[in-house]
């Protein structure tokens, strides 16, 4: 009975150890393939390569948070989420940065995202994307952010018509129209009721050449 018992113990520890050995070290259960889902513009082989995962390693001990993190390296992206697929596949999903505006720097055209992050550097600013100017362009200035905040709240109507955003105060961003009309926005309050009523009058009021609607309750035309 007791060499039953002990064949049976030295069994079961063969199972487990071999089971461990099938997850954890070898190649069997292995990345196979990396699946990459959420990507539009950054290629799929860029963002395999940054995660630094070579086949065959096992799956089970891939630091999922180290990969997330050498993903992230690719400015263009502002999220990364990896998980374990079994038995073989790597699934990294990711967010890409949309670009907001663009903004002069040193000779290039800095493209930056809603948070102020810039995505890339560019000789000219694309075509549909306003050129923001600002005293200090950096990441968390008070005026750079609420300029880039009004530019996310212009209506779409209005937003492919803005050329130029300028803010010399978080209170003070003014737009620049394409067809050369000018508007007040002021500060980062109260963005619907502006939208709404700047779209109606640059649809009613084509003769005007500046809309102050930095007071939605006093609205100023010239």
């Amino acid at each position: 009975m007791k060499a039953r018992t002990a064949f049976l113990v030295l069994l079961t520890a063969g199972v487990v150890g071999s089971a461990a050995w099938l997850v954890f070290f070898s190649p069997v259960l292995g990345v196979r393939s990396i699946e990459i889902v959420g990507n539009l513009t950054v290629p799929s082989e860029r963002i395999e390569q940054q995660a630094g995962v070579a086949d065959l390693h096992p799956l089970a001990t891939v630091n999922l948070a180290d990969v997330e993190s050498r993903v992230l390296g690719i400015r263009q992206l502002a999220t990364a989420k990896v998980d374990r697929v079994w038995p073989g596949t790597l699934k990294i999903e990711v967010v890409e940065r949309e670009p907001v505006a663009a903004i002069p720097a040193g000779g290039k055209m800095a493209i930056v995202d809603g948070q102020g992050v810039v995505i890339e550097l560019e000789s000219a600013a694309p075509p549909m994307l306003p050129v923001l100017r600002v005293d200090r362009p950096v990441q968390n200035d008070p005026a750079m952010m609420a300029a880039l905040k009004v530019i996310q709240a212009v209506p779409s109507e209005v937003a492919g018509k803005v050329r130029q955003v300028r803010a010399g105060t978080a209170e003070g961003v003014t737009l620049e129209l394409s067809d050369g009309r000018t508007v007040i926005w002021g500060g980062t309050d109260r963005p619907e009721e502006k939208g709404r009523i700047l779209s109606s009058l640059l649809k009613k009021e084509k003769a005007v050449t500046l809309y102050d609607v930095s007071s939605p309750d006093v609205v100023t035309l010239k």
